[in-house]
């Protein structure tokens, strides 16, 4: 009974990776996104950035957040400014919000990038977006799970 206890203490978890950009425009303010409604951001703020697909497994982490940028805000002009992550947090899809019916494990990775120029068009992924300081906010009352746990790290990290 002792050894099978020990072996699914050992198990190793699954996560899905999700790199997400600290966005930064000249003001020092970064963009964040309005959560669509059902979804486990509702009610909150979300950051540009995504999943990694299956095919993009020996992709630049860079060219995959430059992807989602795109998806998420169209053609902007943005300048990815730290190659490797700034921040992590971890996230919890439930089943019931999953599109594959089981929970998810999602790990962030946070990275900084600096906006250049462009017309922000928001994807339906989002409800729209605004520039905050993260000084000037509570980020518990615009983010929540991860988003908050990566956003807080990267906060004191500046500091």
């Amino acid at each position: 009974m002792e050894n099978n206890t020990l072996k699914a203490s050992k198990q190793k978890d699954l996560y899905q990776i999700s790199l997400k950009l600290i966005l930064k425009n000249d003001k020092d303010e970064i963009l964040i996104l309005n959560a669509i409604r059902g979804g486990t951001f509702e009610g909150f703020y979300d950051l540009p950035g995504g999943r990694i697909d299956v095919d993009e497994f020996r992709v630049d982490f860079e060219d995959i957040l430059r992807r989602e940028v795109k998806e998420e805000l169209g053609a902007i002009e943005i300048d990815i400014t730290s190659s490797t992550p700034v921040s992590m947090g971890r996230h919890l899809i439930p089943a019931n919000l999953s599109s594959i019916g089981i929970e998810v494990h999602v790990l962030y990775l946070f990275f900084e990038g600096q906006y250049l120029s462009g017309n922000i068009k928001i994807s339906e992924e989002h409800l729209g977006y605004k520039w905050v300081n993260l000084n000037d906010i509570a980020l518990e009352e615009y983010f929540n799970s991860g988003i908050l746990e990566g956003v807080k790290k990267y906060v004191n990290n500046i500091k």
